[in-house]
Parts: C-alpha cells; sequence; structure tokens
C-alpha cells in the first residue's frame, strides 16, 4: 500500500506556457529537451496561472478549479488544484483511469498547511504537463520563499521543519517531506508510463462547495469536457469521511482506492505484492483478507496476515497505516505523521468483517 505523493493537481495551461522551436536538442540550465518540447519555468509566477497576489491562487481567466470526492492524505496538507487545457482543447470523458487530456496540458497541485495561528502557510505547487514534444507526462516541483511571494523551481526534494495543526486543531511537529522527480515518478507508474492519478471521472464526479451543479456537468457546459454521459450513470468514488451518505466498506475501500491502490494495482510500483486495493477489487485475497505477505520482515511486525477478519490489531495492513517508522509505514511516501481518522476508518472496517 503505497501512497501516492503526487496526486491528485491542478491542469493548468496559458498563453506564458513555453514551447521550444528550432533544430535538434537545445539545453536550457542543465535541462535537455527536444523541439516543440516542454520547459519548465524558474518560478511558479512566470506561468501566469493566478491573478493577483499569487498566495491567494485565484485562477485567471479560463483555469478551471476543481476538487475530488476522496482526497491523498498528505501531513493535514491543505490542497488547491485547478485545471486550464490548450485554448480551444477539452478534455474527453473515459470511463476507467484519468479523463483523457489534450497535449499541452498542466496539472497543478498546491500544498499548504495551517500553522498556530491558524494561518495558512505554502509549502510547494507540483506540476505534471503532459509534453506535446513526445506525448509523455513530466513532473516538476516548486518550493514556496519564506516570504510566501512565490515557489521557485527545484528538482532535489526536501525536508521542511514545520509546526502544524491537525483536522482537531491539534499541534503536530514534523518534517514535512518534499518528493524529488523520482519520488513522484513512483507513484505515478502504471505499466511504464507516467500517467495522472486523481483526476478520474468518477472522483470528479461531486458537487464542489459553493456550487450548485455536478462539477463534471458544469464543465461539459462549458465546452471543456467531451463525451460525458449523463450524470446518473457515471461512476462515484464515495468520501471516505461522508458516513451519512456511504457504508463503512465503502469508505473504507474508497480510502484505500486513494491512498494505495496508485501503486496496489496490476502495472503498478507495487505490483508484485499481489495486494490489489482498487475499489472495483472484489477478489478477497488481492484485498489481503487472510493473504500472507509475499516477503516477511520487519516492515511486516512479525505478523502473518495482510488483513485478518474482525481483528485489526494482528493485520498487517493496519499495523503498516498505524507506524511512521521508515520501511514500515504504509504508505511509505508523501506522509510523516499517521493520518489518525484514516488508520480508525480502517481498524474500524477490519473488526467489522465477519470471522
Amino acid at each position: 500500500m503505497r501512497k501516492t505523493y503526487f496526486l491528485g493537481f491542478i491542469l493548468l495551461f496559458s498563453s506564458s506556457l513555453s514551447l521550444l522551436s528550432g533544430q535538434g536538442c537545445k539545453n536550457k540550465g542543465s535541462q535537455t529537451v527536444q523541439d516543440n518540447g516542454f520547459v519548465f519555468k524558474e518560478k511558479l509566477s512566470d506561468y501566469g496561472f493566478f491573478k493577483g497576489k499569487l498566495i491567494d491562487l485565484v485562477p485567471n481567466e479560463g483555469v478551471l478549479h476543481y476538487d475530488i470526492s476522496t482526497a491523498l492524505f498528505t501531513d493535514y496538507a491543505i490542497k488547491d488544484r485547478f485545471i486550464v487545457l490548450p485554448k480551444g482543447a477539452a478534455m474527453k470523458y473515459t470511463t476507467e483511469g484519468a479523463l483523457d487530456f489534450p497535449d499541452s496540458t498542466i496539472i497543478v497541485k498546491n500544498f499548504a498547511y495551517t500553522n498556530e495561528n491558524h494561518q495558512k502557510v505554502m509549502i510547494e505547487t507540483r506540476l505534471l504537463v503532459k509534453d506535446p514534444g513526445d506525448k509523455d507526462w513530466k513532473v516538476m516541483n516548486y518550493l514556496w520563499n519564506k516570504e510566501q511571494t512565490d515557489a521557485i523551481r527545484h528538482i532535489t526534494g526536501a525536508k521542511i521543519p514545520i509546526t502544524l495543526l491537525d483536522d482537531d486543531g491539534n499541534k503536530l511537529l514534523t518534517n514535512y517531506q518534499v518528493p524529488n522527480t523520482n519520488d513522484c515518478k513512483r507513484c505515478h507508474i502504471k505499466d511504464g508510463a507516467l500517467i495522472p492519478i486523481g483526476p478520474k471521472a468518477r472522483n470528479l464526479n461531486i458537487t464542489v462547495a459553493g456550487q450548485k451543479e455536478n462539477q463534471l456537468k458544469v464543465w461539459a457546459a462549458k465546452g471543456v469536457l467531451k463525451g460525458l454521459p449523463d450524470t446518473g450513470v457515471v461512476a462515484q468514488l464515495p468520501n471516505w469521511a461522508d458516513p451519512k451518505h456511504f457504508s463503512l466498506n465503502q469508505r473504507a475501500r474508497a480510502y484505500l482506492d486513494v491512498n494505495c491502490a496508485h501503486c496496489h494495482t496490476k502495472g503498478g510500483d507495487a505490483f508484485n505484492t499481489g495486494l490489489f486495493l482498487e475499489y472495483e477489487q472484489t477478489n478477497p485475497s488481492h484485498l489481503g483478507i487472510n493473504k500472507a505477505p509475499v516477503s516477511a520482515g520487519g516492515g511486516a511486525g512479525g505478523l502473518d496476515y495482510d488483513i485478518i477478519p474482525g481483528d485489526a490489531i494482528h493485520s498487517i495492513l493496519f499495523y503498516r497505516m498505524n507506524s511512521t517508522e521508515p520501511g514500515t509505514a504504509m504508505p511509505e511516501l508523501a506522509r510523516t505523521v499517521t493520518h489518525k481518522e484514516g488508520v480508525e476508518l480502517i481498524r474500524k472496517w477490519i473488526n467489522n468483517m465477519p470471522k
């Protein structure tokens, strides 16, 4: 069960998007790009995604703000997501996987935390770009400066000491981990190709707070989403934090899908474990029920099965989710603290399974 550290994102495109033209390959700084390939800019502000103060993340015209039904957990981070498409282009509806995005799409995802003064503090912004040069997705990270005025391109990852407030207002001290580009690729790889994870139709099939209509329906009406069937027949991923409208099983499975299934799926980084946690998965063994791990080790805590129905405390899945120790914690990327609400959900789910 590995966590995407990318997750989810902001699709953006603007007239400031840089494309190379000319002959052969050209060097820009330490980066070599092919003709007509995308060149990452040095600062987030250089893209022109937002108007006014950058920290406010007010999207320019044509930039689509979006949200998802169940989000990846990242140290109680506040996440802002946007979508901007090349002028005149549209996304295409797909029944499985992420939407079909046109070339030159940029997905951007902003991460912030709430400090002790209940202020929102920016940490990083991640870009996922569909390069028009080779049709492949490319990643880049931008770290926000101390002045909170801009974010600078950063490739190698970082550990940032922060004091944050969790969802209950409790103070937590941690070293927030900014991923390097290879970390991002681990979670976003499927069948050897880098792909978006979060913006799937089923994840986007919600009515965003403050809006009156379904998000997908709004996009279809604007002409930026093609091929959308009646929203009544579009699958929806449950909101793991909504017990009023979804069952315990639905919520737990949605949580595992978003936080773990990008790696724990066929073609994913954790394919060799035999543990497949997609929401649609129906095979009890693939879900880990009474399944022994492929390889034993310290990370399993001396336990024998991924899930023992009715016994969360002796289930490897619960044990690893409840740990922050390197080599044990799962997901192993994207978090440095335990998601107590998510762990409690999985505890209840396992303990309520018939023995």
